[in-house]
């Protein structure tokens, strides 16, 4: 009998206080919104223990159409803890790392949503540069640029 496989990882949750801003922040990376819905009543709350529960949701979805966030806000039960200041040596979920074009761009243009350098912008051999910044709502995103042959 054959092993029972990992057939794909689906996406990667993400819970935010406002969607619209959210969305408008991972639509300038380069996702693109693949649909919103309403998830609620006692079924959505069975999946995730916390009972009746109304969740506003958008799926983004990367131009390559292998990877998505599932951008989530909580109507009910409100939001009970916040990870999003966490530092980069926290325990747990922690960031996103997505591959730009260019860093230095990426991060210039997305300096109309607050958005800072963690540390630095470092490059890896003649493989990479990298860097970490805090996103819209303190989220910790990765940047990666890759060198050479892109």
């Amino acid at each position: 009998m054959e092993k029972n496989k990992l057939l794909r990882m689906d996406n990667v949750g993400i819970v935010v206080e406002s969607l619209e801003d959210a969305i408008s922040f991972f639509e300038e990376i380069g996702l693109i919104l693949e649909g919103r819905a309403n998830v609620e009543g006692e079924w959505a709350g069975r999946v995730t223990g916390l009972g009746s529960q109304c969740v506003e949701i958008a799926m983004m979805v990367t131009p390559d159409g292998h990877s998505r966030l599932e951008l989530s806000r909580f109507l009910t039960p409100p939001t009970i803890s916040d990870h999003r200041t966490a530092p980069v040596n926290s325990l747990g979920y922690l960031r996103v790392m997505f591959t730009v074009q260019n860093i230095d761009e990426m991060v210039s243009r997305l300096s109309k949503y607050g958005v800072q350098l963690v540390g630095e912008v470092v490059q890896y051999e003649d493989s990479y540069r990298l860097c970490y910044i805090r996103g819209i709502e303190g989220l910790l995103i990765g940047l990666a640029e890759q060198l050479g042959n892109k």
